[in-house]
């Protein structure tokens, strides 16, 4: 087994030790959907040194051509844009001190729930590599926005990675995607069809 499996491989167990990935819950995804498998972001943002030792572990899978390569680091708020900015920093202490800072650019939402970038951050992502990060990656979806934003801004997007994997991308973004853990979850069902309200199981509350 290699390094990088080794680190994947355990990064799988301390999220389910630490009860960031819940896999055994009936949880209301807050979309019309269902589903047994929750990455719940609070669990990260509680514990500080847990959302360090995920984004080293991130970091330690990545090739080092991404490594180098990378001037920003993106990602969605909450959860993908927490990541992006302990990777960023953490990123640093992997390079040459000549090296130039690595950057930071969240994505934001707009009054109707959309990703967007703020005109600060245009400046930031012009002429740049970008490294983009989430929590999770379901569909793809929200890499898929998030790149177009960044190349309207000027940014290169050179590749994704995040934390979980649910092995259920639709979407193909045309760059190289870096999961720490894979996690085949079951399938998600529509509220008014859910096999675990009929049985009467509760929601999963925190």
């Amino acid at each position: 087994m290699s390094r990088k499996d080794d680190v994947r491989r355990q990064a799988l167990v301390n999220l389910k030790d630490y009860e960031v990935l819940m896999v055994d819950g009936h949880f209301d995804y807050g979309n019309g959907y269902h589903g047994q498998v929750y990455l719940n972001p609070h669990r990260l943002f509680r514990q500080p040194s847990a959302i360090w030792r995920f984004a080293q572990d991130v970091i330690d899978i990545l090739p080092e051509t991404v490594i180098a390569a990378t001037d920003v680091v993106a990602g969605p708020v909450m959860g993908g844009a927490l990541l992006a900015h302990t990777i960023a920093g953490l990123m640093d202490g992997r390079r040459s001190l000549t090296h130039p800072q690595c950057l930071f650019a969240p994505l934001s939402l707009d009054g109707d729930g959309a990703l967007v970038i703020r005109t600060f951050y245009h400046s930031v992502l012009a002429g740049k590599k970008v490294l983009l990060v989430d929590d999770v990656r379901n569909t793809g979806k929200t890499f898929e926005k998030a790149k177009a934003l960044v190349e309207g801004a000027g940014g290169e997007v050179i590749a994704t990675a995040e934390i979980y994997d649910r092995m259920e991308a639709i979407v193909d973004i045309g760059v190289p995607n870096y999961p720490l853990a894979e996690y085949t979850a079951p399938d998600n069902h529509l509220a008014a069809d859910c096999p675990m309200c009929k049985r009467g199981m509760p929601i999963t509350t925190f």
